[in-house]
């Protein structure tokens, strides 16, 4: 029988190695306190093969040197333990610091005792997993050998149902952890990290490639898109630039067959995700893959290939997502991140944001198609002159932005590439720009901070009438700040009621009787007296848009309070309510001066609706459709600040208004020595239009002599009253005499 399984032995040698692990020794423990069974085990073991590998012999005469070899061998296939040492136990202590504390769960332990008395427990047998027990006077020379080789055996089936299970942990990990990269470079040098962990290889003996440039362009050619070490300088070059022919013309090989390629000394791994979709993976492992990791490849090479699908597909979606499917530049969200990597790296670079001017109307008079080509033709204009030192991208409908050195990106050299007008199928277009430019971007926390600076300054720029570019300054953003905060406890203050209708007194200047009222409204606070004056919030509620809803309650509280002075006898005293472009712009809003009427009881034609000139010659389509439907109502209407603005006659003429009020400015001058020549003016002009003229801000006799003089009609001031609230209004009311200010 045990000839038998030395034949069995020998006859597995002369098939050669099974190549289940590394072509190296076996390592074999002796643990005995005897020098004399060392000697015995030396003699029997050496040149011995078995499976087709030689054995290497560790000797340790202790329970302590034995701890000390197993802590510097942890992949030791065999311990042949002397049951009794120092100590009785120390044999079995010493199983038990190798199961327990170095977790060495694959190697087989065989107990060899002189003693046969101490002999360990059944149990104690079966908990630590030892392999066998013998007297030493049993081990003779053939029955050694065949134990050992039952152990190793066994350590070797042990040792490859690890390493699956070891290759399959990877796998999953490898599969999950794959998953997560968004770009083919990232899912690339993850495979190469995977594999090396998986066959233990170096990480310069692993090269990955695709079939197709990884910028584009190109999908005939395979392209290194990972590698390290010695090859990693190729990384984004074609395959034959590398400088090893066996890499090369395996993986060509590979990819021409479609299917893997296993060499004598090389695996090449085929990927293939989609019709165009090919890859290919070199690696570099020395020898033939054993029969236990071409399964684990197999495996590997499947999920891989899924990985490869969806990060080709989640590159696509990343493409859309960050650029610009018209002009193919990068968008708004790239160049967010553009400006957030130049923040951080705190580079000297210039941001900025071209907006084209008036493209709007270029869209409505010749249509979308054409202003897309426009845009179109812009982007490539700016590609083909900024060069490849600048980003560029489409942050808006018609704003473009651009990221780069100083020399590039400045006002003179981006205004410059706008000289020439752009070609459009049959149209030659002169474009013009504003410019917002921000300088130090390290001064930035983010790329939505400097976004906002540059827009800050974009906005500086087209509010004003003659430069076409603004840098950034720190001051800008304080002010916008400042801004956003009133336009807060404004919106705040508003919806909380806090704001109020304050009334000034108009006087006709012939009699000085009280002829009527303008509804003002005031911003007070109960702590610091006035918030802000009206000529700072007026026109940040008009720029925020709540000037719609606060024109609404305004006009609500003035035909109210019209109602109660009526009750009070002063019936008809004429209410004049300022009223904003974007009022005139709502669809409904002669609607809502109708109600208000008539909710309220109030005759039209004591309603005067006062508008500024420069409402009345922004949009004098709708202002004279809207002014037209008000006359049909009944409503006056009268030009405010006039002379302030730059209205021709001609247009002057055609609006169907009843007053015109003289801007206090023109009034101030009666007073300085000017003569007051454009307050006669307005006058003589109300007078050939045959309206009703009123003259604000009168503060002294003279003031209202002279005008009373030029025949203006009416006229309102200190001089007669100030603004003030509701009651303190009708208090006024009952106890006003003029009979000195005549």
């Amino acid at each position: 029988m045990i000839d038998e399984l030395i034949n069995l032995i020998n006859d597995t040698d002369s098939q050669g190695p099974l190549q289940t692990i590394p072509v190296s020794p076996w390592k074999i423990l002796v643990v005995d306190d005897d020098h004399e069974v060392h000697s015995t085990t030396r003699f029997v073991l050496r040149d011995q093969r078995i499976f087709g590998r030689p054995l290497r012999l560790l000797h340790a005469y202790s329970g302590l040197q034995a701890r000390e070899h197993l802590r510097e061998h942890p992949d030791i296939a065999v311990a042949l333990l002397d049951v009794v040492m120092e100590t009785e136990q120390a044999g079995l202590d010493l199983v038990g610091y190798m199961r327990d504390s170095l977790k060495m769960m694959e190697c087989r332990i065989i107990l060899r005792t002189g003693q046969p008395g101490y002999a360990p427990e059944l149990t104690v047998i079966h908990e630590y997993d030892i392999n066998d027990y013998r007297t030493k006077a049993e081990l003779t020379h053939t029955r050694l050998i065949v134990t050992v080789s039952a152990a190793l055996r066994a350590y070797q089936q042990l040792y490859t149902i690890a390493q699956n299970r070891r290759g399959l942990e990877l796998i999953v990990g490898a599969a999950a952890d794959l998953m997560e990269q968004y770009a083919i470079s990232g899912l690339a040098e993850g495979v190469l990290t995977q594999l090396a962990a998986l066959f233990q290889l170096p990480l310069d003996g692993i090269v990955c490639t695709q079939k197709g440039a990884p910028s584009g362009g190109d999908d005939q050619h395979c392209y290194v898109v990972s590698a390290a070490g010695r090859y990693a300088r190729y990384i984004a070059q074609p395959l034959e630039a590398l400088p090893d022919p066996r890499i090369v013309s395996a993986i060509l090989t590979s990819v021409a067959q479609g299917q893997h390629l296993f060499g004598p000394d090389y695996t090449v791994l085929y990927l293939k995700a989609a019709p165009h979709q090919e890859a290919a993976i070199f690696l570099d492992s020395e020898q033939a893959l054993t029969a236990l990791d071409r399964p684990l490849l197999e495996v590997f090479v499947a999920n891989i290939a899924a990985c490869f699908r969806n990060v080709k597909l989640v590159e696509r979606l990343n493409h859309i997502a960050y650029h610009d499917p018209l002009t193919r530049l990068p968008n708004r969200l790239q160049f967010i991140t553009d400006l957030d990597a130049a923040a951080q790296a705190q580079t000297d670079i210039v941001a900025a944001l071209l907006d084209i001017d008036h493209f709007a109307d270029l869209n409505d008079g010749l249509g979308q198609d054409i202003g897309n080509l426009l845009l179109v033709a812009v982007a490539g204009r700016l590609q083909a002159r900024l060069g490849s030192e600048c980003r560029l991208a489409r942050v808006g409908a018609d704003v473009f932005g651009v990221l780069g050195p100083e020399p590039q990106v400045n006002a003179t050299n981006l205004l410059a590439l706008f000289h020439d007008p752009f070609e459009v199928g049959e149209y030659q277009f002169p474009v013009t720009i504003t410019l917002g430019l921000c300088r130090n971007l390290d001064n930035a926390d983010s790329g939505i901070t400097l976004l906002k600076r540059v827009n800050i300054a974009l906005n500086r720029a087209k509010r004003s009438l003659s430069a076409h570019y603004e840098y950034y300054l720190a001051e800008m953003e304080d002010n916008t700040r400042w801004r956003v905060e009133v336009i807060r406890h404004l919106r705040q203050d508003f919806q909380l009621g806090k704001l109020q209708v304050w009334y000034q007194p108009q006087i006709a200047l012939t009699t000085g009787a009280i002829v009527g009222l303008e509804a003002l409204v005031r911003w007070p606070d109960d702590i610091r007296g006035f918030t802000q004056p009206p000529d700072v919030f007026i026109p940040l509620a008009e720029y925020s848009g709540l000037i719609v809803q606060i024109g609404v309650w305004v006009l609500e509280q003035a035909c109210a309070q019209h109602s109660q002075l009526a009750a009070d006898g002063f019936e008809m005293l004429k209410m004049a309510v300022n009223v904003s472009m974007a009022q005139f712009r709502k669809a409904d809003f002669i609607e809502e001066v109708a109600r208000a009427l008539e909710r309220y009881r109030m005759s039209p034609s004591l309603l005067e609706l006062e508008i500024t000139e420069s409402i009345a010659m922004d949009e004098p389509k709708v202002v004279l459709q809207s002014l037209e439907a008000l006359k049909r109502l009944g409503v006056q209407i009268a030009i405010d600040d006039f002379g302030t603005g730059y209205s021709s006659l001609g247009q002057l003429q055609s609006l169907p208004i009843d007053c015109l009020k003289i801007d206090r400015t023109f009034v101030k001058e009666i007073q300085q020595g000017k003569g007051g020549m454009y307050a006669e003016t307005i006058v003589g002009l109300s007078q050939k239009l045959r309206v009703d003229s009123i003259a604000e801000g009168v503060e002294t006799l003279e003031q209202a002599g002279f005008l009373r003089g030029l025949g203006c009609t009416m006229a309102q001031g200190y001089l007669y009253a100030p603004p003030m609230p509701a009651e303190q209004l009708r208090q006024w009311l009952r106890s006003a005499v003029y009979p000195n200010r005549l």
